[in-house]
Order: C-alpha cells, then structure tokens, then sequence
C-alpha cells in the first residue's frame, strides 16, 4: 500500500500557508482511511451487537477486520485488542482494571506499582489517583535524556510490587525507554509490565508478544486515524492478564469495555494501522532525514539553541528545543504560521511548566524558552526550511 498522495484539509504546499509541526499532538487523517470510514457512516452504520440481521452482521464483520489490522500492527493476536475511546481511558483502565482484579483475589495484601515522573498526564494523575485508594506508588526519577534507568528501577522493585507502567516513546522530548530491559526484569520478577505506547505504536516496529509486555495503549487520532478510538492490548497467555472492567452495560468486547462500538472510528483506526505497518519503514528513514536537517539549520541559523531528550534513542519525527532568553509564550505571535507546541499538547490551554522537561534538569525559565516541533507524513523539505526561517525572523524581530 503506498501513501495517499493526497493532502489532507489544512496542508498545503503553497509557500504562504501555515506549517503544521505539531504531529505529536494529532495527526490529520490519511484521506485512505476517510475513504474506509465513510460507508460506515451512511450505508452500513449497523450495531455490532444486532445479531439478528445483516447491518448487525457487515458491522460486526468490519469491527473484526479492524481488530486484526490493529494486532499485526503491534505483533498481538485479535483477542488480545480491546477498543476504546483513546489512549487515556486505556492507561487508566490498564491500571484500575488491574488495581481492583488484586484486591479482588486478595483484599488485604499490600500493593505497589512503579512508574516514572515523566509519563503521560493519564498516566500521572491515575497513579496518583490509586495512591489515595493505599497503593504504594515510587515515580522514579529518569536520567537528564528522560530515560528510566535500568539499576534505578531494579533497586525500586519490592516484594509486593504488581505493576510496572513506562511510556515507551516520550510525547514531550521523543525520547525511546528500553523497554526490551524493562520487560525482562518485569518477566524475572513476576511483575506486570503495561506501557502508554501512544507515540510508539505505528512509529517504531515493536512485536508485543515476543518482548514480554502484558498491557499496552494507543490511540487511532496519532497515527493518522480519527479522534475518540483507541485500543488497550491484553495479554492472553505466557502470562495470561486478566482485568476487571471500567465500564458496566451491555457486555460488549467480551464482556470488559461496555458500551456500543463507534463503528466507523474502528474501520478508521483499523486501516491507519495496516498503512502504517506497510510503510513503516520508509517513511521513519524519511522523516529522521527531515528532522536531521531541521535540527542542522536550527543550529546554524538560531545560536545557543538546545536539543532536549536524548540525541541517539529518540522518535524519528521529533525535536524539543530550548531557545535561550526568549520566552515561547512571547513568541507565539510571531509565529502564526507555524503550528506548534510550547509543552504537552493534552493540556486544557491553561500555561503549566512541563513536568517532563523539568524533570530532566532544565530550569523554569529554560522550560518557558522550550518549543516541541513536531513532523509527520505530509511535512516536506520546503516546510523544514521555512520553518527555520521563520523561526530566526522571529527571534531577530
């Protein structure tokens, strides 16, 4: 399959429209995947649950298709993908399904799960959330790249720890977790091992089931799908996870995610993953090419200007930066025609210091100077260029 040559709404390669560098927080859909959503909208827009006739049946069908377009992505069998609305409700399902199956077995045996200080925001407020309910909870400090460190986390391990939840890919600064020495010691130590891959999965190759992860989210609306579909991987065996569910009703996806299945955001995230699997390769070689250069005439155009995150083990679409001695927030005017990130894009719009950046090392007045700029399938060479131009004519003004 190749890419649409076709350019989604909002993307132009006329040189007097916006650069869009914001691919980390959303991605536009691929016009392929519109395509295969549409039907599913008008023609066939049937309950899965309607067993009785044929508009129940196409649907049940198309949900099916998708559920295995999602598992060879990550390298998971089809029962193993449960969909939801996102990434967030599958990070807090992941740890509450889990939380409540423990207590469930063994209502007064302690629990402790880990995690680091840089993780996603659902992820972040969910451990704290369990911790109120007297799960002991470590977030460990990362290293100045914002990568967890293997010596930190064996030391963190305790007799009763369940869970371990690591980002895999950073949504902020792009940096990649070991997450193959990760699942070892979760696997040694008989510990459970979820990862908020969101930035990970359809971006880097990854076989779920060969590295030892027992849970994982992601999300449709960051791979080129469509918003409010998401899927959380269980586990069926070696070991086999089971979680108790969030949501109570009908009993759909087996009787753990009630609720009726949203159709045409499924067949949506469905074809997204199988074009990511197929062009994978290709198109990670050529976004680091773009982000190399970006990063190359940043340099050369705008002295003093920092990389944040790892050099080396980092997303191949991504650059955090630190412009010193000039706040973002100051900037952004001048920067109308560029789309981009002044810290995490889940925000509410509220100004908040990264949690992220400030927890590998950097300052409040160099995390206000920070910018996240982000590419994706439709960014091109031209982009890049005028974006550092831009970006310099900016900074002189």
């Amino acid at each position: 399959m190749e890419l649409s040559s076709e350019r989604p709404m909002g993307t132009s390669l006329q040189n007097d429209k916006p650069i869009y560098l914001d691919y980390n927080a959303t991605t536009p859909v691929d016009p392929q995947v519109f395509h295969a959503m549409e039907p599913y909208f008008k023609e066939f827009f049937g309950n899965p649950a309607s067993a009785a006739h044929q508009w129940g049946w196409i649907a049940e069908n198309a949900v099916t298709k998708a559920r295995g377009q999602v598992a060879a992505l990550i390298g998971a069998k089809p029962m193993e993908i449960f969909f939801t609305s996102g990434a967030t409700e599958a990070n807090n399902w992941a740890i509450f399904g889990l939380l409540s199956k423990i207590r469930e077995e063994n209502p007064t045996e302690p629990i402790h799960f880990i995690t680091s200080n840089v993780e996603h925001s659902s992820i972040m407020k969910a451990m704290a959330a369990v911790e109120k309910m007297g799960v002991e909870v470590d977030f460990l400090p990362v290293n100045s790249f914002g990568l967890v460190e293997i010596e930190t986390l064996r030391k963190a391990i305790k007799p009763h720890t369940k869970l371990m939840s690591f980002i895999w890919v950073n949504n902020e600064i792009g940096s990649i977790n070991p997450m193959g020495e990760i699942a070892k010691i979760a696997k040694e130590n008989k510990i459970y091992l979820h990862t908020d891959a969101t930035q990970a999965a359809g971006k880097i190759p990854m076989n779920v089931t060969e590295l030892g992860i027992d849970l994982m989210s992601f999300s449709g609306h960051k791979i080129y799908g469509p918003k409010g579909v998401g899927a959380l991987y269980i586990r069926s065996k070696d070991p086999k996870v089971q979680i108790n569910p969030l949501l109570h009703g009908g009993g759909q996806e087996r009787g753990l995610r009630s609720g009726s299945l949203n159709v045409p955001g499924i067949v949506g995230m469905g074809m997204a993953a199988e074009i990511c699997q197929k062009t994978m390769t290709e198109e990670c070689h050529r976004l680091q090419g773009l982000r190399d250069l970006f990063w190359e005439k940043l340099q050369e155009k705008i002295p003093g200007v920092r990389l944040n995150g790892s050099p080396t083990e980092r997303a191949s679409n991504l650059l955090n930066i630190t412009l010193p001695n000039y706040k973002t927030e100051a900037l952004l005017p001048r920067l109308q025609k560029l789309g981009v990130s002044t810290g995490s894009a889940c925000g509410t719009g509220a100004t908040v210091v990264s949690h992220v950046l400030r927890a590998i090392g950097l300052s409040v007045d160099d995390v206000q100077c920070s910018l996240r700029l982000s590419l994706g399938r439709w960014s091109t060479e031209d982009e890049v260029l005028r974006a550092v131009a831009i970006l310099k004519n900016s900074l002189q003004r």
